[in-house]
């Protein structure tokens, strides 16, 4: 059967691995944060994270960052990304903090592939393969197995505290698939993906960084809170979203989020193995799951015959 649809060809598949990756880093930031104190909220974690992290690739990038926010063309898709990136953190790190590392993660990064799909739709006709639509299926399976299993465990201050968890775990997929969108719909515009990247995190930041001045204090208490917070904002942010960017050089924001859905398996493994958080059978038959859907997309190449539109 010929294979159609927004797969991967020789060209594609360092873009494939470089989301992995960075999936990979991004799967510790629950695990690093836990080890907060109680003082530090998850609106600091979140601030400090994107917002450092996102200065850090402002700078990086400077030139082609200034480029990219001067053209109107793109400007207005990186305005767009930065709102993103502005509630992603803070929606993201208080969906753990309240639900769990595992059932946060799974949540978020769960629903990202579906509002991507929604943004595509929506402002693209873009039509989804059969390929892609089962390879997500299988993820968001494995995601919900997750979520249904791990809510137990993760759960420990009472129902209402996770299901706002869970809402806030939706928000911030949808936050998380309207930058991965924005920052594809910039890199179609001319600039490179350290430029849009720069620029779409630069501007996000300068709303996070006030943010950070009001709740940020308590990670100064010691070097231990310090230490974190520099990893967490040079670690999954800087180097993971130059990652990041390779990535969104040669795929769709629907075939990116459906790549890292590997994030919340890391942080499943992570949350049992180091944060002490349990995991029963099914949660593990989840975990299993999206692996699969992951390395299907990621080793996927199209056939001699196919074609069809990324």
């Amino acid at each position: 059967m010929r294979v159609t649809g927004d797969q991967f060809s020789a060209r594609r598949a360092p873009g494939a691995w470089a989301l992995i990756l960075a999936s990979v880093l991004w799967g510790t930031t629950g695990t690093a944060a836990s080890f907060f104190p109680p003082s530090v909220s998850p609106l600091a974690i979140g601030a400090c994270t994107m917002g450092l992290g996102g200065t850090l690739l402002f700078v990086f990038s400077a030139r082609g960052a200034l480029a990219a926010i001067r053209d109107a063309a793109s400007r207005r898709w990186l305005l767009v990304g930065a709102l993103g990136v502005f509630v992603y953190p803070l929606a993201f790190y208080s969906a753990m903090n309240l639900a769990g590392v595992a059932v946060g993660n799974v949540v978020a990064l769960g629903t990202g592939p579906v509002f991507a799909a929604l943004l595509e739709w929506m402002l693209e006709r873009r039509p989804l393969s059969r390929f892609w639509i089962g390879c997500t299926a299988l993820a968001v399976v494995g995601v919900a197995l997750l979520a249904a299993t791990g809510g137990r465990a993760a759960d420990s201050a009472g129902s209402s505290r996770t299901v706002v968890g869970v809402a806030l775990g939706v928000v911030a997929g949808f936050s998380y698939a309207l930058y991965t969108y924005s920052s594809s719909r910039a890199i179609r515009t001319g600039h490179g993906s350290s430029g849009v990247m720069g620029g779409m995190f630069g501007l996000g930041a300068a709303g996070l960084v006030p943010v950070l001045i009001v709740f940020g204090a308590p990670l100064l208490q010691s070097w231990t809170t310090v230490g974190i917070a520099l990893y967490l904002a040079i670690g999954p942010m800087f180097v993971a979203y130059l990652l990041f960017g390779i990535g969104m050089r040669s795929l769709s924001s629907s075939t990116a989020t459906t790549l890292t859905l590997l994030e919340p398996a890391v942080a499943t493994v992570l949350a049992v193995l180091v944060v002490g958080e349990r995991l029963p059978p099914l949660g593990w038959l989840g975990l299993a799951a999206i692996v699969a859907a992951v390395g299907l997309l990621s080793t996927a190449r199209r056939s001699p015959a196919g074609s069809g539109s990324p």
